[in-house]
C-alpha cells in the first residue's frame, strides 16, 4: 500500500494517545492515593478486551479501504506477534520471578518493557524494509533464520533451559553491577537512590535492562516472522504495535495460565517453521523458479489453526494433571484414615 505521511503521523499519533489514556485511567489515580496498587484481573480483563477489539476494528478499516488481501496480511501479522508477544510474556514471568519484583511495581516494569519493546521494533522494521528494496535474497537469510529459531524454540523447551536460566545474573545486568552499585531493597518505583551518601541503581532499573535486552532478542526473531506475511512496512508496524499495546494487562489475565500453557513453544516453533518456509518459497519464485507460493488466506488458517490446537490441548493437559493430583491427593488421605 502506498500510505501517504499524514496517515503514518495520525496512525502513531492515535496510539500514542490511547496509551496516555491507559496511563491516565490506570495509573494516574493510584499515585494520587496511596501508591501503586495491584492489578485485578477483572480490570486486566476489560483492557485487555478493549486493545483487541480496537486492533481488530483496525483490521475492518484496513479491509474497507485496501481489500480482502490487505486485511488478511494484517490479521495473520497480527495474530503471529500477538502469539510471540505472549512467549515473551513468558520471559517476562520469569524475569519478575528472578527479582522478586512486588506485584504492585510490576506494571510499571511492563509499561517500560513495552515503551522499548516497540521502539525496537520499530527500528528492526526500518532495517528490515531496507534490507528488503535493496536485496531480494535476504528472504532466504530472514527464511533460514526463521527455521533455526524453530529448532531453537524445541530445543531450549525440551532442555528446560528457559527455567534454568537466571535473568538476574544475565550479562548485560552483570555489566550495570560492575559500574554502579546496587540496592538491596526496592525503593518504591526509583531507578536510583542515594545510600550513605553515594548513588546506587535500585533492583527496579536491574529488571528494566533485562526486560531491555530480552526486547532486543524478541525483535530480532519477530520482524523476520511478519515480513515473511508481508512487505508492506505500514501493516508491520501497526501489526506488532497493536499485539505489544495492552500486553501489560494481558500479563496479569494469563498470570495464571503460565503454567499451564505447556505446548505454546511448540505451537510458536511450527508457526515460525512455516513462515520461514513461505519466505523461502516466496525467495525462489522472486527468482524465477516454479514453486508454490502459500497465499495469505493459507497463512492465515494454519497460523490460527495452530494456536488453537496448542491452546485447547495444552489446558487439556493441565486439566487432566489437575485431576491426577487430586485422585493421588484423594489416595493418599484415604491411606492416613485406615
Amino acid at each position: 500500500m502506498d500510505i501517504p505521511m499524514w496517515v503514518w503521523l495520525a496512525t502513531i499519533g492515535s496510539m500514542v494517545a490511547i496509551l496516555a489514556i491507559d496511563l491516565a485511567i490506570v495509573d494516574h489515580p493510584w499515585s494520587k492515593k496511596s501508591g501503586p496498587k495491584e492489578f485485578g484481573m477483572k480490570q486486566a480483563a476489560w483492557w485487555a478486551a478493549f486493545y483487541v477489539g480496537i486492533a481488530i476494528l483496525f483490521g475492518f478499516g484496513l479491509w474497507y479501504f485496501g481489500g480482502s488481501t490487505v486485511a488478511g496480511e494484517y490479521f495473520a501479522g497480527f495474530l503471529t506477534e500477538k502469539s510471540l508477544s505472549v512467549d515473551n510474556l513468558f520471559v517476562f514471568y520469569l524475569i519478575m520471578g528472578s527479582f522478586a519484583v512486588p506485584k504492585k511495581y510490576q506494571h510499571e516494569v511492563l509499561l517500560v518493557g513495552i515503551v522499548i519493546a516497540l521502539v525496537m521494533r520499530g527500528i528492526f522494521i526500518a532495517i528490515g524494509a531496507q534490507a528488503i528494496n535493496a536485496w531480494s535474497e535476504v528472504f532466504y537469510l530472514f527464511g533460514a533464520f526463521l527455521i533455526y529459531t524453530a529448532v531453537k524454540i524445541v530445543r531450549d523447551h525440551m532442555k528446560s533451559d528457559e527455567e534454568d536460566q537466571d535473568y538476574a545474573n544475565s550479562f548485560a545486568v552483570r555489566m550495570v553491577r560492575k559500574v554502579w552499585p546496587v540496592a538491596d531493597d526496592y525503593h518504591g518505583a526509583k531507578l536510583t537512590v542515594k545510600l550513605d551518601g553515594r548513588r546506587h541503581v535500585t533492583p527496579m532499573l536491574m529488571v528494566i535492562v533485562a526486560i531491555g535486552v530480552t526486547d532486543l532478542v524478541f525483535a530480532v526473531d519477530s520482524i523476520p516472522a511478519i515480513f515473511g506475511l508481508t512487505q508492506d512496512a505500514y501493516i508491520v508496524f501497526t501489526a506488532n504495535a497493536f499485539a505489544l499495546l495492552g500486553l501489560r494487562q494481558l500479563y496479569f489475565l494469563l498470570a495464571g495460565l503460565m503454567d499451564k500453557l505447556v505446548y505454546i513453544s511448540w505451537g510458536l516453533s511450527i508457526i515460525m517453521a512455516f513462515i520461514g518456509v513461505k519466505m523461502i518459497l516466496h525467495a525462489l519464485h522472486e527468482n524465477g523458479v516454479h514453486v508454490p507460493e502459500v497465499g495469505i488466506a493459507t497463512s492465515l488458517t494454519v497460523i490460527i489453526g495452530v494456536m488453537t490446537v496448542t491452546i485447547v490441548a495444552s489446558l487439556v493437559k493441565a486439566r487432566s494433571a489437575k485431576g491426577a493430583e487430586e485422585v493421588s491427593a484423594g489416595a493418599s488421605a484415604g491411606e492416613r484414615s485406615e
